[in-house]
Order: structure tokens, then sequence, then C-alpha cells
């Protein structure tokens, strides 16, 4: 398909031209600032949830309640990361479709050719000011970053703890994520399962360091 055309570039994680607003299924990871393992623990290949993590899986099942073009498949909550697949799942305007490349703005119309490659099928209209778009990965995730600091800023003084709070400068998760497009099938199946099974291989897990 065209629209995978696009190779990652280098430092970036995210696919070019892809649509992060547009329908589809993403393999998404957030992880705490210097992966702090504060989510919770791993006993018996269990995860139990801290209290700060049960703030997270709060606000988190709340992001899928709010945001009606969401769908929520997998997802797990370990100490340091959540890992989970979330489908988009939207109606396109008849009109130009805003789409995100690299912290541009992409005013994208369709041609009359009817070209079925993407690339020739588009004008693009390109503006240097970085937008996040609604209904996008990135507004979902800034979001669900957003409602975590400030809960869990209000325990933190309820509780009167000695810590420091969350702010734009002390993130409680790291600022970045990571995002896979999941392409077919297959490849859905096996992500699903290494979420799933992500408590029992704790031991093994590249972020438990």
């Amino acid at each position: 398909m065209a629209k995978f055309k696009g190779k990652y570039k280098g430092g970036s994680r995210r696919m070019p031209h892809w649509d992060y607003s547009g329908d589809g299924l993403y393999f998404l990871t957030i992880v705490t600032q210097g992966r702090k393992c504060i989510l919770g623990d791993i006993q018996d290949k269990k995860m139990i949830l801290s209290d700060f993590g049960k703030i997270v899986a709060t606000e988190w099942n709340k992001s899928f309640e709010i945001r009606d073009e969401l769908i929520l498949h997998e997802y797990v909550i370990m100490p340091n990361h959540i890992h989970c697949i979330v489908e988009i799942d939207t109606k396109n305007d008849s009109g130009g479709d805003i789409v995100e490349s690299y912290g541009r703005t992409i005013l994208q119309y369709p041609d009359s050719t009817n070209n079925p490659d993407l690339s020739d099928n588009l004008k693009t209209i390109k503006c240097n000011m970085p937008v996040r778009l609604p209904k996008s990965i990135s507004s979902f995730i800034a979001g669900f970053k957003s409602s975590v600091n400030s809960k869990i800023d209000d325990y933190i003084d309820n509780h009167q703890l000695d810590i420091p709070k969350y702010n734009k400068n002390n993130h409680f998760f790291q600022p970045n994520y990571h995002d896979h497009i999941i392409r077919n099938d297959g490849e859905y199946q096996r992500i699903k399962r290494y979420i799933i099974n992500n408590p029992e291989n704790w031991n093994r897990d590249k972020l438990n360091d």
C-alpha cells in the first residue's frame, strides 16, 4: 500500500507522511521519566499497582470513556511503562484533511485524477508551526499525561508527600512515546500476546534495567 512506502527518518519514531489522526491500529509504549518503577511491582508474574499506578489506571480508562474515536484493544501497566493497542475509528470530512508530519501541518486536498498513489493524489499546503491535531494519537497521549500529572500532584498535596510535584519541567512520563502502525492480523496477534505476557516476562524486559 502506498501509505506504507515511507521509512523512519533518523531520530524520529514517526512514519513520514502517515496520518496519525487517521483510522488505524497502533502499538504504543509510554515510559515513566527516567524509567523509574513507580507504577507498581511484579509479584508472582502479576502486576500489582502502586497508588500512583492506580491513578494512572483510572486516568487511562477515562481517556477512552471521553474519546469516542478511540478503541482500546489491549493494554498493560508495567512498573515503569504502559504498552497498548489503540484503534482510531473516525470518519474523515469530505473536504480537506489536516494531518501531522514531523510537527508541520499539511492541508491535503484530493486531486480529481483519482490516482491510487497517495503521494500523487494529494495537493499539500505546508505550515512551519507545530500543531497537535484533535482526535490524533499525540492529542490523546498529551491529554492523558496532563491528567495524570494533575491527579498525582493532588495526591502529593493530600498526603503531604515530600517529593517534587510534576509539571512541564518535571515530567511524570517521558515527553516522547513510541508508536508502531499495525499492518496486518499476524502482527496484531503477535503484539497482543507480547502485551498479555509482559508481566510474566518482566525479568527479560529491556525496560527493566
